[in-house]
């Protein structure tokens, strides 16, 4: 008996949580209270996944124990001492006296014999450790998803400028929310109260409450694990095809590119609406104070041209039009969403192109003969940098990881088969056809506790990855967007801690109904049940809920996995006008030859910036950067036109696209001798313009990069 193990996995679940919090969301800029609560969230979740193995095993242990007091009880013995288990025992005196009845017994019946002792886990904890932290993780994780986390997303978008004004928004909005909840409760309650079999207290409504819960967890967890289980080994098997994924990715480009602009321009709609509001509310007016608040997120740029339009010794009159503070709440409200949407598409959009390049560097870098890895820009500069040459990265990249990639996928096929098999069968009891189940019954035969704990992690784990892999991919029309590289607003960050919270648990049971460790599905009436089962209860209050939806809803996991298999829903978006990436769409097509001219132009300019950077860094070396020889460098520029053009530096090497548009053009030169065309009448010049421009004009193609 040791806490060993359980303290670990308390501190490796802490640390994963953390890990994933500071992947997806950016603590420095965002809420305390935020970034606290989404931790706890997605702590306590993972807690449930990585803990429950062990009160797997505690289990069968127990159910070892009490296995042996029975035989004991039913042969004939000759005992030392007048020793004797009460029916009505709890399962820890059960556990406590049987030990006690093994100790103090010694069998005489040759038909009937007692094995010699039950294995105690290295994980074993004492028997009230578990169901407290049970409590403890069940009940915090419920009250943040169902009262505390919806509050606080509407509370982390509400433009109101106090802590009373947010709070307030918040209810209001959540009103039809919680007001959902009260139907439901209500309804079963009703359905509770009209059974004559059945008395109301406290615990029923608990058992209502849990009820309700799980009962939604498993609808969303189906939709999720149906998903999920077809799309993860197949992203596994389109990465490992480069062909593929770079047309994916040029695909994804032109799509972000729309999203990017629209929402540069909803941006600069909104920082003008700002600009004249800012204008209109003066230094002194009463509203000056809100107006700074909303100011204060804007670009520094912006602030500056506020400032500089606006007197600050003018006198306050108040207009007619004056913005009031209901307007501001609202305009406050839109630039903390646009500026939110602005730098997440505009990080995207980096990623993506990156992504884009290196996968062309890899398609660049396969036939290479030298075997050496060359990139576009840069070099590596990882933390492997000492051992991941060019050598080995070019092995990696062009020969090893396409193979391991379609390994993995090959397993994770047939590990999500098994699931879904499983998943349609496990409420067969004879003869067993959950595999999961027949697995751990062989361990359980030979008391196998660390084989039966790491087949537990390992198929809990691969559930739970499949379905947070689907909530993790939700979007929304923007408004939920789970993004890496630090991107996702508060608003997501708090939506994916409200879905891992309420489906851990019901996946939880799910699994526990998986390996027959569910008295409701096995049917067995000595069957001891884990210490998370007697803390989240059973379905027996609502009989069609216990009988029927519970069992039998996850046979609809199979018809979702053919409609994800075949792209039904991405078919069915694309329809509608929702761009998918579908391999026989025309429009998929045009897509992906724009995302891939889109990349090019973004190398070019790329290239023209570096190139920029470069001719700086030789200005600076020959002529220095100091103001005090800025003198001395205007006159000893070369006046030769080529030198000067050899040491100019473009003025913007940050060009936008409309300008690279007007750049491929082919430029005309006016200079050329158009007498041999038709109708060509040339115009009589004055000496005096002409021997003008031909003197000062310089010569063709120095500034064709500016």
């Amino acid at each position: 008996m040791s806490a060993g193990p359980l303290v670990v996995e308390i501190i490796c679940t802490c640390l994963l949580a953390a890990y994933v919090l500071h992947r997806y969301s950016d603590v420095r800029k965002q809420r305390v209270l935020v970034t606290l609560t989404t931790f706890i969230a997605w702590y306590f979740s993972f807690m449930i996944i990585f803990i429950l193995p062990l009160d797997v095993s505690s289990t069968f242990y127990r159910q070892c124990l009490e296995d042996h007091s029975i035989v004991v009880s039913t042969t004939p013995t000759t005992p030392s001492n007048n020793t004797q288990v009460p029916e009505t025992s709890t399962s820890s005196n059960i556990t406590e006296r049987s030990l006690q009845v093994l100790q103090n017994t010694s069998v005489t019946s040759p038909t009937h014999t007692v094995r010699p002792g039950c294995l105690v886990p290295t994980s074993h904890v004492p028997d009230h450790v578990l169901p407290t932290l049970w409590h403890v993780v069940y009940w915090t994780s419920q009250v943040l998803t169902w009262l505390f986390l919806p509050l606080m997303q509407s509370y982390s978008n509400a433009g109101d400028f106090t802590i009373a004004g947010k709070i307030k928004s918040a209810l209001i909005e959540n009103a039809i929310y919680y007001g959902t909840y009260l139907l439901i409760f209500g309804v079963c309650l009703i359905y509770v109260a009209a059974r004559p079999d059945l008395h109301i207290d406290a615990d029923k409504l608990k058992v209502i409450g849990v009820t309700a819960s799980n009962t939604w967890g498993l609808f969303v967890l189906v939709l999720m694990l149906g998903y999920g289980l077809v799309d993860v080994p197949r992203s596994l098997w389109n990465n490992a095809k480069r062909g593929h994924q770079l047309s994916k990715t040029h695909f994804k480009i032109a799509k972000l590119s729309t999203e990017k602009t629209e929402a540069e321009e909803a941006l600069e709609d909104i920082l003008e609406e700002i600009k004249r509001t800012a204008e209109r509310i003066r230094y002194n007016h009463p509203l000056r104070k809100h107006m700074d608040t909303i100011l204060a997120k804007c670009p520094e740029s912006m602030r500056h041209s506020v400032r500089g339009n606006m007197d600050d010794f003018e006198e306050y009159d108040q207009p007619q039009d004056t913005a009031s503070e209901k307007s501001l709440v609202k305009l406050h409200k839109k630039v903390i969403r646009c500026l939110q949407i602005a730098n997440r598409t505009q990080i995207q959009w980096n990623n993506l192109i990156q992504k884009a390049q290196n996968l062309e560097d890899v398609e660049a870098n396969d036939n290479n003969p030298n075997k050496h890895f060359h990139r576009s820009y840069g070099s590596y500069s990882g933390v492997f940098r000492a051992i991941y040459t060019p050598t080995v990265e070019w092995y990696w990249k062009c020969r090893i990881r396409a193979w391991v990639m379609m390994i993995a996928s090959i397993v994770l096929m047939i590990f999500s088969f098994m699931v879904v098999w499983s998943e349609c069968l496990f409420f067969v009891k004879k003869p067993v056809l959950s595999l999961f189940a027949v697995f751990i019954d062989i361990a359980k035969q030979h008391y196998d506790y660390v084989y039966i704990e790491f087949a537990s992690i390992l198929t809990i784990a691969y559930l739970c990855f499949c379905a947070y892999y689907s909530v993790f991919q939700i979007r929304i029309f923007n408004y939920y967007y789970i993004a890496s590289h630090h991107q996702t607003d508060e608003y997501s960050l708090i939506f994916t801690g409200m879905m891992l919270c309420r489906l851990t648990p019901p996946m939880c049971l799910n699994f526990l109904g998986l390996i027959h460790l569910d008295s409701h599905v096995t049917s067995v009436n000595n069957q001891v049940e884990t210490s998370y089962t007697q803390i989240m209860g059973h379905m027996d209050v609502i009989s069609f809920i216990a009988n029927g939806f519970n069992i039998y809803f996850p046979i609809l996991i199979v018809l979702l996995c053919f409609c994800t298999y075949f792209s039904l829903g991405s078919r069915c978006l694309s329809f509608l006008g929702f761009q998918q990436f579908i391999g026989d769409d025309d429009m998929t097509q045009e897509l992906m030859d724009e995302g891939a001219e889109l990349v090019r132009r973004e190398k070019r300019r790329q290239e023209r910036k570096a190139d920029g950077e470069a001719r700086r860094k030789q200005w600076t070396e020959r002529f220095g950067d100091g103001s005090s020889s800025s003198t001395a460098v205007a006159r000893d520029i070369p006046r030769n036109s080529e030198i000067r053009g050899k040491y100019m530096v473009p003025r913007s090497p940050d060009e936008n696209d409309r300008t690279e548009l007007l750049r491929q053009a082919e430029p005309v030169d006016y200079t050329e001798d158009r007498s041999d065309l038709p109708g060509y009448q040339s115009r009589p010049q004055s000496s005096r313009f002409t021997s003008s421009r031909s003197a000062t004009r310089p010569p063709k193609g120095i500034f064709d990069d500016i």
